[in-house]
C-alpha cells in the first residue's frame, strides 16, 4: 500500500476506534436487558438531553409493549456513572418482575434531567402561576447553598409538549409499543414525582398511571410561609384525571428531606378520597425510617410497578 495512504489511514482507524470505545463507555451497564442512548435528543421546546431506553432481554419487534417515561434518566440504570453511586437498578427490578411473569411486557425511557434547569423544568406550572407576583419572584430567587433553586423561570408546560408532542411519537415509531393510554406511564422521586403527576393531570388522555415517589410536595426546602403546597392541591382539586381510567401511586419515607412530606401527602390522600380514588385505582405507602435517596426507592420501586403494570394476580401486594 501506498505509504501516504497509510500514513493518512493508520490515524484515521485509531481515532474511529476511541471514538466506538468512548461511546460504548457511555452507555450504562445493566444486568438484564440493554439500553439504548440516544445522546443530545433535540426539542423545540426544551434543551437537548440524554434519553435512555430499556429494553428487555426477549425484546422482538413482532410483539407490543406498554411504556414507561420515567424522569431523573441519569439515575436509573448504573449506579458506577451516577454523582451519587446510587441507581434505581430499574433493570434489574423490571427484568426480574418480567422473568417471574408479574408484569406486562414493557420497556423504560428514562429522560435525562438537564442540571441546573432541573427544578425549573419539573416544577409544575400551573399551580406556580396561581401564586401571586410577590410569591413567585420570591420562590425564583430562593437559594439554596449560596445556589438559586431556579436558573431560570418555571417551563414545565414547554417540557410536558416535548414528552407528549415529540418524544413519545419517537418513541412509538422506532420501538414496538402500544400506544394507548392504558399502556403509558410516567413516574418519577421528588420534584421527579412532582412532574410526573403533573404530566397525567395535563395530558390524562396520554397517561393511565403515574407513580410519584417521595413527592417534593414543599417545592423547595422549607415549610414556613411556603404556599406551595396549598397551590399544588388546589391545582389537584381541580385538575385531577378520571378515577375510572387512571392510577396514581404515592409513597414517602419518614427521615431527611422526606420528612417534610407525611402533613401534605394526608391532605392529598384526603383529596384523593373525597374524590371517589379507592385502592384499585390509587394508593399511598408510608416507609419509616426510608430517607429521600435512590436507595430507599430502589428497594420499593417494585410496588408501584405491580400496581400500575402488574399481571393480575399478583399485581395486589401491598
Amino acid at each position: 500500500m501506498n505509504h501516504k495512504i497509510l500514513r493518512f489511514l493508520v490515524p484515521l482507524f485509531f481515532y474511529f476506534l476511541v471514538l466506538v470505545g468512548e461511546n460504548m463507555a457511555q452507555n450504562p451497564t445493566v444486568s438484564s436487558g440493554k439500553v439504548e442512548r440516544y445522546q443530545n435528543f433535540t426539542s423545540q421546546y426544551v434543551q437537548a438531553r440524554n434519553i435512555d431506553v430499556w429494553l428487555p432481554e426477549d425484546y422482538k419487534e413482532t410483539e407490543k409493549y406498554a411504556v414507561l417515561y420515567m424522569q431523573d434518566g441519569q439515575m436509573l440504570f448504573d449506579s458506577t456513572s451516577t454523582w451519587n453511586k446510587q441507581a434505581w437498578e430499574v433493570d434489574e427490578t423490571v427484568g426480574s418482575l418480567l422473568k417471574e411473569g408479574k408484569l406486562k411486557p414493557c420497556i423504560v425511557v428514562g429522560i435525562w434531567n438537564n442540571g441546573g434547569l432541573r427544578r425549573s423544568e419539573y416544577f409544575p406550572q400551573k399551580p406556580f402561576e396561581t401564586l401571586t407576583a410577590f410569591q413567585q419572584d420570591t420562590l425564583l430567587k430562593s437559594k439554596r447553598n449560596n445556589q438559586l433553586l431556579f436558573s431560570e423561570k418555571v417551563q414545565s408546560d414547554n417540557y410536558l409538549k416535548f414528552l407528549v408532542q415529540e418524544l413519545k411519537p419517537f418513541i412509538d415509531s422506532h420501538y414496538a409499543t402500544y400506544r394507548n393510554r392504558k399502556n403509558t406511564f410516567v413516574a418519577g422521586s421528588s420534584m421527579g414525582g412532582l412532574i410526573s403527576l403533573y404530566a397525567i393531570c395535563e395530558y390524562p388522555r396520554i397517561f393511565g398511571g403515574a407513580a410519584c415517589l417521595s413527592t417534593h410536595w414543599t417545592g423547595i426546602f422549607t415549610t414556613q410561609n411556603n404556599p406551595i403546597p396549598d397551590a399544588l392541591i388546589a391545582y389537584l382539586h381541580k385538575k385531577l384525571p378520571s378515577k375510572r381510567k387512571h392510577k396514581i401511586y404515592f409513597d414517602y419515607g419518614t427521615i431527611t428531606l422526606d420528612s417534610l412530606y407525611p402533613p401534605y401527602q394526608k391532605k392529598v390522600d384526603f383529596l384523593m378520597k373525597s374524590k371517589g380514588f379507592g385502592i384499585k385505582q390509587w394508593i399511598t405507602k408510608e416507609f419509616k425510617g426510608k430517607d429521600h435517596s435512590e436507595k430507599a426507592w430502589r428497594e420499593r420501586f417494585y410496588i408501584p410497578l405491580l400496581f400500575l403494570l402488574g399481571n393480575s394476580p399478583h399485581s395486589k401486594i401491598w
